[in-house]
């Protein structure tokens, strides 16, 4: 479903990653793991098709990933290291907002639910910027239950997370793929869960996993 190919990024002429090869099929997830400045963000970054590659291609369903395009775009779930939360909303207002943009019509209540099972009832109408870093991740993660798509594409998800909402969303990550999604996760610990293998260098960052 998802692969490259010989990926290659540079900035201002100094190269990020080169050589980079996986291959990704339905119920499989690769954990990128690495020191910061490693280059595990950008390449999350030129798979979802918001960096354009050196050299190399990135293909879904066989054909090349172009920035830009609508269907991709509706197959990935993409979460960056910053939530991408409007601050003066409230939590359900913010689900609701991002569902709508993602071409998702999801009600309060749906919010609601998504909320309460996150463990965020009681901050459910709270403004996002009364509420801690770790609630914050967890109200964007949360986008993934209302806007469910294929493929997708983490950069350090657990990050501010305490123990229970680590839990779940390694919960709610192996039901993803029981369901035949996929994953591309950046992390700088172990997820403790079965990851396809990929192959592949990125400047000390390794690509791994089990078959």
């Amino acid at each position: 479903m998802l692969a490259a190919h010989q990926l290659a990024f540079a900035r201002a002429g100094r190269a990020v990653f080169r050589g980079i090869d996986l291959d990704l099929a339905p119920g499989q997830a690769i954990a990128l793991t690495g020191p910061n400045g490693s280059g595990k963000s950008t390449l999350l970054r030129v798979l979802a098709g918001l960096l354009v590659p050196l050299a190399g291609a990135v293909t879904w369903q066989g054909r090349p990933v172009r920035g830009g395009d609508p269907d991709y775009g509706r197959s990935v779930a993409y979460l960056g290291h910053h939530n991408g939360l409007d601050a003066d909303m409230s939590a359900i207002e913010q689900l609701v907002y991002a569902a709508r943009l993602a071409g998702h019509r999801v009600t309060p209540e749906a919010a609601r639910t998504a909320l309460a099972d996150a463990g965020l009832a009681r901050m459910a109408d709270a403004r996002l910027r009364t509420l801690s870093q770790g609630q914050r991740r967890r109200i964007a993660l949360a986008r993934l239950a209302l806007t469910p798509r294929p493929l997708w594409l983490l950069d350090e998800p657990l990050a501010a997370l305490d123990a229970p909402a680590a839990d779940h969303f390694r919960t709610r990550l192996d039901a993803h793929l029981d369901a035949g999604g996929m994953a591309v996760i950046a992390l700088h610990g172990p997820l403790a869960l079965p990851l396809a293998t990929a192959r592949g260098s990125l400047r000390g960052l390794a690509l791994e996993g089990t078959a």
